[in-house]
This record gives structure tokens, C-alpha cells and sequence, in this order.
């Protein structure tokens, strides 16, 4: 979470796996779980994170993939950028997102139910492959909505 009054520049990476023609319902994304303690509201979304300064947004998706989840990715495209308002945990954020497509070099990881790992000692996160029709017909909650145009 950024401090107040700062603005963050975060990159996600969209990764999808099953059928993605108009008339099928398989096809699934691989995001990242979180709770905001305040809200008392489960939420989705792609993983990723900080882009640090001198960094590229490409070079910071991988790097952050790698830290995370160990994970190499491959047929990165840039999807395009995205502002973000919200509040988290009572506090306002905003970021900048440089979204990307991409897919998981390792075959193993389309095979994962879910993996757990951490940001930082006292945070531990689920990473886990929900259909997309869960977040289509509001039973889940996918962040930032605008990721919807991006599907």
C-alpha cells in the first residue's frame, strides 16, 4: 500500500488458460486473493506489483513474478494502462497500472489448484485460477473493474 498523497506505479500480468471463444465458459485467470478488513469483502485480482524507480514496467513484471511465485512468463504483450482510485483498509489509494497478457512458461503452474506466497514476512497471499464467469456475474469481485475491458 502506498503512503498518503503518493501515487504508485504497479504492473499487472493478465494470464489466462482454457477456451477463449465467444461461446465458450471455461476460460479462467490467474489472480491473486485479498481481504480488506474494513469492507469485511473479499477481492481479486492479477498479480504483480511496484515498479521500481529505473525500472521498466516490462523488467518489473517479470521480476515480480519471479520474487512472488517463481514463475517465468513468456508471450508478454502490453494490454495498456490503467488509473486506479479505492480505498483499502480505510485508507485512499491510486495507482497507475501497466497491464500486460502473458502466459507462464512452466506448464505446471495451469495445473495448480491454488500456491500460497508472500510479499513480505507478515503478508501471505493465495494465488489461485478462478473461471471468468464468477467475476462476470458478480459472485466474485475482481479489481479494478475497469479490468473487465481487458477479458
Amino acid at each position: 500500500m502506498n503512503n498518503p498523497g503518493e501515487i504508485r506505479v504497479i504492473v499487472l500480468g493478465l494470464i489466462r488458460d482454457g477456451d477463449c471463444s465467444a461461446n465458450a465458459k471455461s476460460e479462467r485467470i490467474f489472480v491473486s486473493e485479498g481481504y480488506d478488513p474494513v469492507k469485511q469483502e473479499t477481492f481479486y485480482r492479477a498479480l504483480g506489483g511496484g515498479v521500481d524507480f529505473g525500472e521498466t514496467s516490462l523488467v518489473a513484471l517479470q521480476r515480480e513474478f519471479q520474487e512472488e511465485i517463481q514463475a517465468d512468463l513468456t508471450n508478454i504483450h502490453y494490454l495498456g494502462c490503467i488509473e486506479n482510485l479505492f480505498t483499502f483498509n480505510g485508507r485512499q489509494g491510486h495507482e497507475i497500472i501497466q497491464l500486460y497478457s502473458c502466459d507462464f512458461v512452466d506448464p505446471k503452474f495451469y495445473q495448480l489448484e491454488s500456491l500460497t506466497f508472500s510479499e513480505s514476512p507478515t503478508h501471505k497471499h493465495r494465488a489461485l485460477w478462478i473461471d471468468i464467469s464468477r467475476f462476470q456475474s458478480g459472485e466474485l469481485r475482481l479489481v479494478p473493474e475497469v479490468f473487465f475491458n481487458y477479458l
